[in-house]
This record gives structure tokens, sequence and C-alpha cells, in this order.
């Protein structure tokens, strides 16, 4: 039963790790800067803006109170959006 339990604990934090690892990366630019410059110019003041985030949690050992990891989250959201609205764009087309 330990041998089972260490099994399903190392696996369970090797995916939280993981995951971890990827939302540190913070938003990609991924939108099109031939079809949609202005969406792709706001993509990357996204991605600009995230990292800065990150600069200053590391700064203030994140002491900020949760705010900072709040506006990531609203940065990652709005990355969302402009890929959803370069794509809508591209099936008008």
């Amino acid at each position: 039963m330990k041998t089972k339990n260490l099994l399903l604990g190392s696996a369970l934090g090797a995916v939280l790790m993981c995951g971890g690892i990827v939302l540190a990366q913070g938003p990609g630019v991924d939108i099109d800067p031939h079809r949609h410059p202005d969406l792709a110019e706001a993509q990357h003041h996204i991605q600009q803006a995230y990292q800065k985030i990150d600069e200053a949690q590391r700064a203030n050992r994140d002491e900020l109170g949760g705010h900072a990891q709040k506006a990531k989250e609203m940065l990652d959201g709005a990355n969302r959006e402009l890929k959803a609205a370069a794509e809508f764009a591209d099936h008008r087309r």
C-alpha cells in the first residue's frame, strides 16, 4: 500500500510541476502579424506586461497580495480574446 501511495504521489507531483511550468510561461505570441498587425502588436504588449509583472513578483518576493497574479490571469484572458478575434476575422474572409 505504501508503494502504491508513493507512486501515486510522485505521479501527481510530476503533473502539477509540468502544469506550473506551462502556466509560468505566460501568454504566447501566435497571431500572424501580416494578417492582423494591430492584434499581433497588442498581443506582443500583453506578453511584455506579463513579463514585467513576473519581474515585479520576483523583486517583491511574491508579496503583492495576490493582485499581480490576478493581473497575469487577466492578461492571459485578454490574450485568448485577441486570438479569438483574429480567428473570427480569418473565418469571415
